[in-house]
């Protein structure tokens, strides 16, 4: 019989103290090092010692947990292993902590703790030695038997395991290559044991005890793989490798073989997923696609990264709804009367949504619009699109594109990337359940653009009726039938977005509502919302119109009415305030109206201020309801008025015009100031103004400098050459907001024209137009919120182009009952509207006036 343990340990070793597992001689065990006596002794022995004696350790198992950690020894386990350091793996950042990977040697029995910090250190003596075992002819017979019974059944556990597997071969060869002596701990530490059977076996010094104690968990071991596989019936040889080395893997990592349950818990899933697939009404292409990938599945091992990804995928491919819709609901009068009751105005958005669906009455394999929606923030863009799909009966399903630079957010990304996932629209497929819904593709004019990819590209075979018909997402790599989505796109404006996908989309302009809108909308929906959202009821507050109007006009300036949502909200708040202090005052008030001495004195003995409270002189008596909001409410609750009437104000002196321009937000009112100076001739341009304002500026200049006899006008020094010795300052207030566009040069001409001539522009009239050399008047755009603006503003009069006409259709009719529209087609019409009494224009004879 050879020796167990040839190596000849140090009387003297430094103690690892372990709480996580039993390591046996012969085996290999990785532990964490988090206790300050560990640490110490890693630091001390092993990162700066290299001889072999330096890293043999003497591994005390069965040790108090590292939380409960204290400065005094733990009383410490009699045996131990001695170790040998394999490996050291750590860091000390953000704080040291090491792993150790430790292989046993022999065991050891501690004689004589020799000192306790920074690491204790023990004197010890060695156990599995040759001498030790024993000698007699009887002992040696018996351990012979026992070690013949041990090594059966060691061989008939291994030949239970598929002897394909390299780990499996190994260990049949280890069996007869190793000393029979040292086969218990090995195989203890390889099959399912508790930590506290694996410490009864440490503690086993003799090795019949050993052999003894090691055979019962042998045979059961044994019998728990013959239950497992009688409770499988595999049918194929694929199948027997598969359920082979799935325990396999188990003994090779984790100490034991566990009971396979969750394994038949997917085998059923997958049978599951199989029916699925065959029952589901999807396209043959797509149907051949799972049943391949179905096919893969089974043959692939759970532990591989693309068995979880495989069973997604197909998962995902039985949840979309291929051919399942939902019936719209074609009622052209019922949806007339759901879409007036969500949203007043907004008649053109209307008309086109009830154009579809009478189309849809019509013809019902109809391919759904594109249709864009283009205002500013606030005028109910998003909340149409939801209106839409309750007025058709369809699910609806919003995707915000707001800051999206990744193109895989729209077309997924490819089933080889770790962590894939189908797109948005895919995604949002799945949720719904349908293949019809109506889907909202909320700031379209926001879509960035990196490293990624372009989403705006990869949206142009969404949104192209003509080729979402077979969609294909990166995940899927199946086409998918887009055509019957209603996409629905919301954006502030079109500038932003690329002309091919703006292309594919039908604008539809949803620009901000009058003040008479506002009035309306305010009074249908946003005050009972406010008044539902805070608890209160119109019996106890009312807001006039007179009050709205006065919200709208001087306290708020914008095309929708997110603002005077906001507003409507903080008058709400304060009268929850007045409501509540009332019934508090008056639950005080009821507290003691009580009619008997006795439930009074009852209270007294409660309260010793029961006498305050029946008081009732002192207590306020609750507001009257219900509480008016007034204009002077209205200061107190939001403070002084935000915006006056300024107009008339700021046109008091020559060199001072009203232009109109359109921004994201909505139109607005400009004032264009000049003023001239003692100079060189130079043009000075302020105001935060783009490249095409720059121009039409130095275009009104140089058109008032070739027509300066013809309207005389002369500089300070009489000369009909404006720039001679004199300087132009041009100027546009609110310096902090950038500004661009052609549609300020009839202002600038006007501005110039008054800052020549001396004269005073009339103070009710607004222009807007784009301008030639020749003082021709070119058409803009934005005409509708341009006009409101005006409005907005108590202006009567607006100069346009002649050829922006055709634009004041869309004005409503109380709007141009309170304005006057001038269209002109040259400036000379320009600055006689401007001008009370027209602009004269001096004639000589013999001249023949142009016509430009």
């Amino acid at each position: 019989m050879s020796s167990v343990s040839p190596i000849q340990i140090p009387s003297r070793l430094p103690l690892l103290l372990t709480h996580e597992g039993v390591l046996l001689p012969g085996s290999t065990m990785r532990t964490s090092v988090d206790t300050a006596r560990n640490l110490q002794l890693v630091r001390g022995r092993l990162l700066k010692g290299t001889s072999l004696q330096s890293t043999i350790l003497g591994v005390i198992p069965n040790t108090p947990d590292p939380a409960s950690d204290t400065q005094d020894l733990p009383p410490l386990h009699r045996i131990g292993t001695a170790a040998l350091a394999v490996q050291v793996v750590g860091s000390n950042w953000p704080k040291p902590h090491y792993t150790l990977l430790i292989t046993g040697l022999c065991r050891f029995q501690i004689v004589q703790v020799l000192k306790e910090k920074p690491y204790p250190v023990a004197e010890v003596e060695q156990l599995d030695r040759l001498e030790e075992f024993p000698n007699t002819c009887k002992t040696r017979e018996e351990l012979g038997e026992l070690s013949e019974q041990f090594y059966k059944y060691a061989v008939q556990l291994v030949e239970m395991l598929d002897m394909s597997v390299p780990a499996v071969a190994k260990l049949r060869r280890l069996l007869d290559s190793l000393p029979r002596e040292a086969l218990p701990d090995i195989l203890t530490s390889i099959i399912r044991t508790s930590n506290k059977e694996k410490l009864q076996i440490l503690d086993a010094v003799s090795l019949e005890e050993r052999f003894k104690m090691t055979i019962p968990l042998l045979v059961r071991q044994i019998e728990g793989l013959k239950l497992l596989q009688k409770t499988r019936k595999p049918k194929q040889d694929d199948e027997k490798r598969v359920i082979a080395i799935r325990p396999i893997r188990r003994i090779t990592h984790i100490p034991g073989i566990l009971e396979d349950e969750d394994e038949d818990e997917d085998n059923d899933d997958i049978v599951m997923l199989e029916k699925k697939i065959k029952t589901s009404s999807m396209p043959e292409q797509a149907h051949k696609v799972c049943v391949k990938e179905i096919k893969r599945l089974k043959k692939m091992p759970q532990s591989m990264p693309e068995y979880a990804l495989t069973r997604n995928y197909l998962e995902l491919m039985v949840e979309l709804p291929w051919n399942k819709s939902t019936t719209d609901r074609l009622d052209i009068r019922a949806a007339r009367i759901l879409l007036d009751n969500d949203h007043y105005a907004m008649e053109k958005l209307k008309k086109r949504v009830l154009e579809y669906l009478a189309v849809r009455q019509l013809k019902n394999n109809l391919k759904g619009p594109i249709l864009c929606f283009v205002g500013p923030p606030g005028v109910g863009k998003t909340s149409v699109g939801r209106s839409v799909a309750k007025t058709l009966g369809r699910e609806f399903h919003r995707i915000a594109l707001g800051g999206v630079c990744d193109q895989s957010d729209i077309r997924g990304h490819r089933r080889t990337y770790v962590g894939s996932m189908p797109g948005r629209i895919i995604n949002g497929l799945k949720t719904v359940g349908v293949n019809n819904p109506v889907f909202l593709l909320d700031e379209v004019d926001k879509l960035g653009k990196s490293l990624q990819g372009d989403p705006a590209a990869a949206l142009l075979e969404v949104l192209d009726p003509e080729q979402n018909h077979n969609f294909t997402d990166h995940y899927l790599n199946v086409a998918f039938d887009l055509s019957q989505v209603l996409f629905i796109a919301t954006a502030n404006t079109t500038a932003t977005i690329p002309p091919a996908l703006l292309d594919r989309m039908e604008i539809i302009q949803v620009p901000g509502y009058t003040q008479e809108e506002k009035i309306e909308i305010a009074h249908r929906h946003l005050i009972p919302k406010q008044l539902e959202q805070h608890g209160l009821t119109p019996q106890q507050i009312q807001i006039p119109q007179a009050t709205t109007l006065a919200i709208i006009t001087r306290y708020t300036r914008e095309a929708g009415v997110r603002s005077l949502d906001r507003k409507f909200g903080a008058i709400c708040r304060a009268v929850a305030v007045k409501v509540a202090e009332g019934q508090h005052k008056e639950a005080k008030l009821d507290r003691c109206d009580v009619t008997e001495g006795e439930g009074c004195r009852e209270h007294v003995l409660e309260d010793e201020k029961a006498e305050a409270i029946n008081d009732t002189t002192d207590l306020a008596l609750p507001p009257e309801m219900p509480i008016l909001i007034d204009f002077h409410a209205l200061k107190d609750i939001l403070g002084p008025p935000m915006y006056e009437m300024e107009v008339s104000e700021r046109l008091s002196q020559p060199g001072v015009a009203i232009g109109l321009a359109w921004t994201p937000l909505g139109g607005k009112i400009m004032f264009v100031e000049a003023s001239r100076m003692d100079g060189e001739g130079q043009l000075t341009l302020t105001g935060q103004l783009g490249d095409v304002m720059k121009e039409s500026a130095h275009l009104a200049i140089s058109w008032l400098r070739s027509n300066a006899k013809k309207y005389h006008l002369t500089n300070a020094f009489g000369s009909f050459d404006l720039l001679d010795n004199t300087d132009i300052h041009l100027h546009f207030p609110a310096g902090a907001v950038t500004k661009d566009g052609p549609s300020a040069g009839v202002t600038i001409v006007t501005c110039l024209a008054s800052l020549f001539s001396g004269r005073l522009v009339r103070s009710d009239v607004a222009m807007t137009g784009e301008i030639t050399l020749r003082g021709l008047v070119l058409p803009v755009g934005g005409i509708k919120d341009k006009v409101l603006a005006a409005h907005r503003a108590g202006l009567k009069q607006i100069i346009i182009p002649q050829r922006n006409e055709k634009d004041l259709e869309e004005i409503p009719s109380n709007v141009k009952q309170d304005l006057s529209f001038v269209t002109a087609s040259c400036l000379d019409e320009v600055l006689n509207a401007a001008f009370d009494g027209g602009f004269t224009v001096k004639t000589r004879p013999g001249l023949i006036n142009s016509k430009l």
